[in-house]
């Protein structure tokens, strides 16, 4: 009984100190929205980037990118154009490849009728969805007498289709690309946004020879992925390719190659990286938000002992005992504060969810961030109620009175 009228009682001074109350809310509200918002999208987020990196690198592929390399941003020199046949050399000389995949991009306007989109165009092999892990959801793809001929064959991603042909089924229609004429094969299958915040469905596959000769005009790739038999030998195939490509390519020693080379090894240890930023960085920022509000708060009730000098008097001189104005200023302290807690807990994962959606990051999670959000609240508000709470217990009724 005791506790529910002590309860009761810094209820009714909550409402009456408004304005300190509201700040000290303020604080809490602050922290703990930012800790459920970081924890919340960081859970999607990290869930999000290992689902494409696994897609797109697998535990057994090497990916080979023009650009950067051992010196980036350094110059570069005849290494940074990359060949097919020099993919082909690489898949013949070292073993331990499975398979490979060469891979050329442009970004160009598409059309169809009326409607027009700005996609991205991939050339890949007939050897792509097994390379790169990814098929499409209806219709066909193309096959090597595709690639040969340079065929004008086409599979467009869920966003290329919806943005031109909108609930038609765009398999059988014709597509213009940049001037060229094609006709769609195939749908892929979705893969959503990637780490970097593209939309991999806003993309065409289309015969890489087709790309390089018909829409780029070139013979260089921008890249390759290689598949290996066995991903623990990833490492010393990689010195392998770089050795081969610098002689393909008369590259002296310490020239640099303009070459990027990423191994499963370099794979898991940008993700440790992606997992470090997403659960103790961020945290710790939304961590620290949330003790600047404690601070704030025991500050505030610092002040309110000094206010409540009179009250507190009179309840000692009436026989209130130390330990029950101590219990009372924790218990306001803490209530306030968690109070605000809550309240941050529901707009954080709030704006967690909306940020999810907007950046198709997939399902969020409240019940970890909804967790630490309470307990960290109530710890800070345990903690901030310590010191005002010791300092009005310590009151003598004579000196209070006075």
């Amino acid at each position: 009984m005791k506790a529910i009228r002590l309860a009761s009682h810094s209820m009714r001074m909550m409402k009456r100190y408004k304005l300190r109350t509201s700040f000290m809310m303020l604080g809490s509200f602050i922290g703990v929205a930012a800790l459920t918002f970081v924890v919340s999208a960081g859970q999607s987020a990290e869930r999000k980037v290992l689902e494409m990196v696994t897609q797109m690198f697998g535990d057994s592929g090497i990916v080979i990118r023009v650009g950067g390399g051992e010196d980036v941003g350094g110059p570069r020199g005849a290494g940074t154009r990359l060949k097919i046949d020099d993919i082909a050399a690489i898949a013949k000389e070292v073993p331990g490849i499975e398979d490979w995949d060469p891979m050329q991009t442009l970004t160009t306007s598409i059309r169809h009728g009326d409607a027009t989109d700005n996609a991205q165009i991939f050339g890949e092999s007939e050897r792509w969805q097994q390379v790169w892990n990814r098929s499409a959801s209806r219709g066909d793809s193309f096959d090597e007498t595709a690639v040969a001929s340079l065929a004008r064959v086409a599979i467009v991603g869920p966003t290329v289709a919806k943005e031109l042909f909108g609930n038609d089924d765009p398999v059988g229609a014709d597509i213009q690309i940049g001037a060229v004429p094609f006709k769609v094969i195939g749908v892929l299958e979705s893969w959503g946004t990637d780490p970097h915040g593209m939309d991999r469905d806003n993309e065409v596959i289309v015969p890489i020879t087709t790309l390089m000769h018909r829409l780029a005009h070139e013979d260089t790739i921008s890249g390759a992925k290689l598949l290996l038999k066995d991903p623990a030998s990833s490492d010393a195939i990689k010195v392998q390719i770089r050795k081969i490509l610098r002689e393909r390519h008369g590259l002296s020693p310490g020239q640099p190659d303009g070459l990027t080379i990423i191994t499963p090894t370099e794979v898991r240890r940008m993700v440790g990286k992606v997992q470090r930023v997403m659960f103790v960085y961020l945290p710790l920022v939304a961590a620290i938000a949330l003790l600047v509000g404690g601070i704030v708060s025991a500050t505030l009730m610092l002040a309110s002992v000094n206010e409540r000098v009179a009250e507190i008097g009179l309840r000692r001189a009436i026989g209130a005992r130390a330990e029950d104005i101590r219990l009372q200023f924790l218990m306001e302290t803490a209530i306030t504060i968690v109070a605000g807690g809550l309240g941050g807990i529901t707009v954080g994962f709030l704006v967690a969810l909306f940020s999810a959606k907007q950046m198709h990051l997939g399902n969020v999670d409240p019940w970890m961030a909804a967790l630490l959000g309470i307990v960290a609240s109530a710890v800070v508000g345990v903690i901030a109620g310590v010191l005002p709470a010791v300092r009005a217990a310590r009151l003598q009724p004579a000196e209070a009175l006075r």
